[in-house]
C-alpha cells in the first residue's frame, strides 16, 4: 500500500512537473523576443540613449495597448555595446539564441561585423539610415534591410539640396566641398557617393577625417580654414557633432554653410551650442515632435503609467522618434509575416525576413500606425530591401529645429549602378551567387 502511494504521489509530482514544463514551454513560445543593442554609457551615450529608450518605450506601448502582436507578447532585452564593435558583436552572440526576431545593430561597424554572420544564423538585420550602402540589392544581401536610406541616398540628397541653392547642379562645378566626417565605417560610406558626384558636376572635394570620438577636432578645422570650402558636410555622432560646431564657430566657419548627415541633426547635437549653432543643417528622416498619435499612445500608455525608459520630455525629440520608428517597422515585419506564417504564432528569424522584405505601408497604414506625417511610405520587396529614399533637410534657428524644405528623392540613376556594383564584388569576394526567383518566393 505504501509503496502504491509512493507510486501515486511520484506520478503526480510527474505530471505536475510535465503540466508546468509545458506550460513554460507554451508561455515561451507566445512571446517574441527583440534584442536591444544600445550605448547608453561612453562618449556616444547623449544621442544612444534616446534613441534606445524610445525602442523600448515602443515595445511597451504594444505590449499595454495591444497585447502584444495579435496576442504574442513582446519581450526584450538591452545589451549595452559602448557603440564599439566588439561588444557589439558579444552581444549578438549572447542574444540570439532567443527567438532569433531581427537585430538593429545601432552602429555601421557592428553591421559590418554582423553581415557575415547573419546569413548562417539566420537572423535579418535592420539598419535604418545606416549601415552597408550595397546592402540595398536584396539579391545579394538576403539578410541586411537599410530601410529607409543609406549613407549614399543621404549624400546624394545634400548634393542635391546644395546644387538646388546655387541655382543647379550645373553651378557646382569649380565649388569646394569638404567632407568632415568620423573616421570609420560610418564616416567612409559616402565617400563614394561624394567622388562620383563631384565628377559629373566638377565639384573639388576634400576629405577630412576626424579620429573617434571626436573630441579633437583643431587640426581638421584648421583644414577647414586653409582650404575655405564653400560647403562642409558633417559626417558625424555623438559628441563629435557639438565639437564641429563649436570649433566651426571658434573659426569663423558660416554654420549655415554646414550640412550634417541624419545622425547630426538631433537635438544632442546643437543644445550645448544654442545660439552658436544658428543657421547650421541637417537631413531630416522623421518629423519630431509629441503631436503624432504615435507619440500620443507611448505617452498615454506608458508615460502616464510611470513606465517610461527615460524622461517624458525627450519623447518625441528626433532620435527617440527614429527609434520608435525602428521598432515600428520590426513589429510590422512581424505582424506582415504572422498573415503568411500564422496569425498569432512566434515568427523565427526567416519568417521576420520575409515580413522585413514584403514590407507595404501606404499612407492609410501608416495612419493606422500613427505615423501620418512622420515619415512617407514604405515598400521593400526581394530587390530592394531599402523601400524608400525620400529625406528633407530641416536647420536650427538657435533654439529649435526647423524651417524643414521639399522632401528630396535620392537619384535612382546614380545610386541603382552603384548598388548593384558594390553588391556584385561583395558577391565575388565572399563566393555567393545572386538569390533566384524561387528564393524570392520563399
Amino acid at each position: 500500500m505504501k509503496l502504491k502511494s509512493l507510486a501515486l504521489s511520484a506520478a503526480i509530482v510527474a505530471t505536475a512537473f510535465s503540466a508546468t514544463l509545458s506550460t513554460a514551454a507554451f508561455a515561451q513560445a507566445k512571446e517574441q523576443f527583440f534584442p536591444l543593442l544600445v550605448y547608453r554609457t561612453g562618449p556616444y551615450a547623449p544621442n544612444g540613449t534616446p534613441w534606445a529608450n524610445g525602442k523600448q518605450d515602443y515595445l511597451k506601448m504594444i505590449n499595454a495597448r495591444d497585447g502584444g502582436i495579435n496576442g504574442v507578447k513582446i519581450t526584450f532585452e538591452e545589451c549595452e555595446t559602448g557603440y564599439a564593435t566588439d561588444k557589439g558583436v558579444e552581444c549578438y552572440e549572447r542574444l540570439k539564441g532567443k527567438t532569433n526576431t531581427l537585430f538593429d545593430p545601432q552602429a555601421t561597424g557592428i553591421t559590418f561585423a554582423l553581415t557575415d554572420k547573419v546569413p548562417n544564423d539566420k537572423i535579418p538585420l535592420i539598419t535604418l539610415g545606416y549601415g552597408l550602402a550595397a546592402s540595398q540589392d536584396g539579391g545579394v544581401f538576403k539578410w541586411n534591410f537599410p530601410l529607409m536610406g543609406s549613407y549614399w541616398t543621404a549624400a546624394d540628397i545634400l548634393i542635391q539640396h546644395i546644387g538646388k541653392k546655387e541655382g543647379g547642379l550645373d553651378k557646382l562645378k569649380g565649388k569646394k566641398i569638404a567632407l568632415v566626417y568620423h573616421d570609420s565605417p560610418f564616416g567612409k560610406e559616402p565617400i563614394p557617393l561624394l567622388e562620383e558626384r563631384s565628377k559629373a558636376h566638377g565639384f573639388e572635394l576634400s576629405k577630412i577625417p576626424v579620429t573617434a570620438p571626436g573630441v579633437e577636432q583643431k587640426s581638421a578645422w584648421l583644414q577647414v580654414r586653409q582650404q575655405r570650402p564653400d560647403y562642409v558636410l558633417l559626417w558625424g555622432w555623438g559628441v563629435m557633432n557639438s565639437t564641429a560646431l563649436k570649433e566651426a564657430q571658434a573659426t569663423g566657419y558660416p554654420r549655415d554653410k554646414m550640412y550634417g548627415v541624419w545622425w547630426a541633426g538631433a537635438e544632442p547635437d546643437v543644445k550645448d551650442v544654442g545660439e552658436g549653432a544658428k543657421g547650421y543643417n541637417a537631413l531630416n528622416l522623421n518629423t519630431s515632435g509629441q503631436q503624432p498619435k504615435v507619440i500620443q499612445d507611448i505617452l498615454k500608455h506608458v508615460h502616464d503609467k510611470g513606465q517610461g525608459s527615460g524622461p517624458k520630455d525627450e519623447v518625441g525629440s528626433v532620435l527617440y522618434t527614429r527609434g520608435v520608428i525602428i521598432q515600428a517597422l520590426g513589429v510590422e515585419a512581424v505582424r506582415r509575416a504572422q498573415e503568411r506564417f500564422g496569425k498569432g504564432k512566434v515568427m523565427t528569424g526567416e519568417q521576420v525576413r520575409w515580413g522585413l522584405e514584403n514590407l507595404a505601408l501606404d499612407d492609410k497604414k501608416l495612419a493606422a500606425l500613427g505615423l501620418t506625417g512622420v515619415i512617407r511610405p514604405l515598400s521593400t520587396s526581394c530587390q530592394d530591401h531599402m523601400g524608400s529614399s525620400w529625406a528633407r533637410v530641416h536647420t536650427w534657428d538657435g533654439a529649435k529645429w526647423g524651417g524643414l524644405s521639399d522632401w528630396y528623392q535620392a537619384d535612382e540613376q546614380i545610386i541603382k549602378p552603384m548598388v548593384k556594383a558594390a553588391a556584385d564584388k561583395y558577391a565575388a569576394d565572399k563566393k555567393l551567387t545572386r538569390r533566384t526567383p524561387a528564393d524570392c518566393q520563399s
